[in-house]
């Protein structure tokens, strides 16, 4: 059993051991707090189907609780949508906030373990930051991920993965992701 006190994630320790130290020279910065560091990473699941039937929220939920390794919240409709037959308050998907060690471990499986297992897949987009240093991807299929058991998946449901970073430009996070080996293709 590891001790949590003395166990570091892999990512972690590559970060202040090596990246933090390449950030810094990369964009002569001055100060170690102006080095870009990931803040957060959240994940979130839309159940489209949830209309029809709630179970399906209640499923997403715990599959996501499953990935990443914390209780995933449900979220609600806050106003009620006639046309899409949407009601105030109805369970509508789920969301997990990683920060962390979790979320330094969820990253290193997302690179190293569910990416290489997308179908056909040759990068992730390099183009998908929002201006202020976050990157947010879509995967269409969450049975990327090991910890799911693809034989008791009912529906293959799609999730949001958005990370947030320090960054205060799109191409200093860009060449943080880069030195954790985030596969972009251009």
């Amino acid at each position: 059993m590891l001790d949590a006190q003395t166990y570091t994630p892999r990512l972690k320790a590559l970060y202040r051991s090596t990246i933090r130290g390449a950030l810094k020279e990369e964009f002569g910065l001055k100060n170690d707090m102006q080095i870009p560091k990931l803040e957060k990473i959240v994940l979130n699941m839309g159940v489209g189907e949830a209309v029809k039937d709630t179970k399906k929220v209640k499923q997403a939920a715990e599959e996501l609780t499953l990935i990443a390794g914390q209780k995933a919240v449900v979220t609600k409709a806050k106003k009620s949508i006639a046309g899409f037959r949407v009601r105030e308050e109805m369970p509508l998907g789920c969301k997990v906030t990683l920060r962390g060690d979790r979320m330094y471990e969820f990253l290193d499986r997302l690179i190293n373990v569910a990416l290489p297992r997308v179908r056909d897949f040759r990068g992730v987009k390099g183009s998908s930051f929002d201006g202020r240093g976050n990157y947010a991807m879509g995967l269409k299929e969450h049975i990327v991920f090991p910890e799911i058991d693809f034989d008791k998946v009912d529906e293959v449901l799609g999730m949001d993965i958005i990370i947030c970073t320090t960054a205060t430009k799109d191409a200093e996070a860009k060449a943080l992701l880069k030195h954790f080996n985030m596969p972009f293709t251009s």
